[in-house]
């Protein structure tokens, strides 16, 4: 199962060519994946009522095309693997217009409390860990 979220590129996010500086794509897979939970109705308020946080542990992206300010993009989020401790979201990032993919790439992520201390979500949250094994 996957989630898809649509936006459109800001001037400001473009360098001196014109083109989106590498580093927001960083940005737009971590604004897609807060709208994705709040899809899921658990957004991260939620995540924060029950003291739990989902740390970044690892970002990897592919640039494989470029788009440029007034395109829209779309990002399609699939989860690739989850335990309950971790998980791993895989993104690809495609020019709405031309359907070119742009980037893929994906983070990886462990469930802690705000103490930073590791949890099984599955014990902890069994509310918000079937939302996530469903999209498997």
């Amino acid at each position: 199962m996957e989630y898809i979220y649509e936006r459109k590129i800001n001037y400001y996010e473009t360098d001196k060519m014109g083109v989106v500086h590498h580093s927001n794509y960083i940005r737009y897979m971590e604004e897609a994946r807060c709208y994705w939970l709040e899809h899921l109705k658990i957004p991260f308020e939620s995540w924060e009522e029950n003291n739990i946080t989902i740390p970044v542990l690892g970002v990897n992206c592919n640039y494989k095309y470029h788009v440029t300010y007034g395109d829209t993009i779309t990002i399609i989020i699939r989860i690739k693997e989850y335990t309950g401790v971790k998980m791993i979201i895989t993104y690809e990032i495609k020019d709405k217009n031309t359907g070119k993919i742009v980037l893929t790439g994906e983070t990886k992520h462990c469930f802690t409390y705000k103490n930073l201390k590791p949890i099984n979500l599955k014990k902890v949250a069994p509310e918000f860990s079937k939302k996530f094994e469903k999209m498997l």
